[in-house]
């Protein structure tokens, strides 16, 4: 369903006057979104969300404005889904694996979307369902990563390949520790999993873990562990260094900016400029040489009702200045999305678009600079 075709031409503002005039009535940021791309997590749908839960969308940034760019709706995907985490760009698509869908939060669909198409299809399921798997794409085979089996918990340390060509899983050597929610990053042939969240359930805690997998030999070596241990957080590679960037510490109530960047080299980290706006499930890319974050959440129980913010804030850092800047934010803002870029464009699929994992979207959006 096609609800607008060109979006955020400039920051906080809707394409054409029609439509900033509908947002202006409106008392949140951003369009609604058509009850046939939103289901609950749990029982029938259809879902309208309600004016308190518009009302959690949050898009003012504190870093200086730069180039506006522009959003467009793209196809949504097949189901809504959500709590995937991450997604990963191979040959010249954007794969997301695992999450939550169709009332389950462990879920197995592989969606794939071509751009050149603009449309979507189903490849084979990863062997065993999960959500917050990590994942990465390296040498046409995309790798999948641990990931929890119940809400946000339940981490396991199974491991597994998937060839493009083939369209076929395999199990790989086990994680040696079991988590969920990490940062994947390929670094010359090696797979660094840096982060994520660990059991026991009933003590769900950040870990700091950094582990090493080496497809050569389908083996595991440990390194120097994140410094300020987190989950959820964003994650890049650029000029063969990994940059960690936001998540929270243990829950969505105390998300941090942090910003970390770990040389392979050295085996060491430093610290860089902190993300403006702390936030987490985020999503994080490297487009035109820039590191530009997008969507996350942030909760809070306020009388023992969950409530908080859903971020669309569209954040840019530059390597070469240390410095952030923020541009027109997302349409819809959402967390736990799939983010990736191809050819001159940032598509973001997916995602809770209410704090917490209540509700699943199928939006899908995508940015440019122009």
């Amino acid at each position: 369903m096609q609800r607008r075709t060109m979006l955020g031409a400039a920051a906080g503002l809707i394409g054409s006057a029609t439509a900033a005039g509908a947002q202006h009535a409106m008392p949140h940021h951003g369009a609604p979104i058509p009850s046939d791309q939103l289901a609950p997590l749990r029982g029938q749908g259809p879902v309208v969300l309600t004016p308190a839960q518009y009302a959690q969308r949050f898009v003012q940034s504190p870093a200086p404005a730069g180039p506006p760019g522009r959003w467009v709706e793209r196809a949504p995907l097949p189901l809504p889904r959500t709590e995937m985490a991450w997604a990963a760009e191979a040959d010249g698509r954007l794969w997301v694996i695992g999450g939550y869908a169709e009332q389950r939060v462990n879920n197995s669909y592989n969606h794939v979307y071509d751009p050149a198409t603009n449309s979507w299809t189903e490849k084979a399921r990863i062997p065993r369902g999960a959500n917050h798997i990590a994942v990465v794409a390296l040498g046409g085979r995309i790798y999948a990563l641990g990931g929890f089996s119940n809400q946000n918990r339940g981490a396991d340390e199974l491991a597994f390949v998937y060839d493009i060509a083939s369209d076929r899983w395999e199990q790989i050597a086990p994680m040696p520790r079991p988590r969920g929610a990490g940062a994947l990053a390929a670094v010359n042939g090696k797979l660094h999993h840096i982060g994520g969240a660990s059991n026991p359930e009933s003590e769900r805690s950040s870990v700091g873990w950094h582990e090493v997998y080496d497809p050569q030999t389908d083996s595991w070596e440990r390194r120097k562990a994140l410094p300020g241990a987190r989950d959820h957080a964003g994650v890049v590679v650029h000029d063969g260094r990994i940059h960690i960037i936001g998540g929270r510490f243990n829950t969505f109530e105390y998300n941090t900016g942090l910003h970390h960047v770990y040389d392979p080299q050295a085996d060491q980290w430093s610290t860089r400029a902190p993300l403006p706006t702390p936030r987490s499930g985020h999503g994080l890319v490297v487009y035109r040489g820039r590191f530009f974050a997008m969507g996350g959440e942030s909760g809070e129980f306020v009388n023992r009702q969950l409530t908080g913010h859903v971020h669309g804030q569209l954040e840019s850092y530059d390597p070469a200045t240390d410095t952030w800047q923020h541009h027109a934010p997302m349409p819809t803002p959402r967390h736990g999305m799939g983010a990736v870029v191809i050819g001159d464009w940032i598509y973001v699929a997916g995602g809770g678009p209410v704090v917490g994992g209540g509700i699943k979207s199928a939006v899908h959006e995508a940015f440019t600079l122009g």
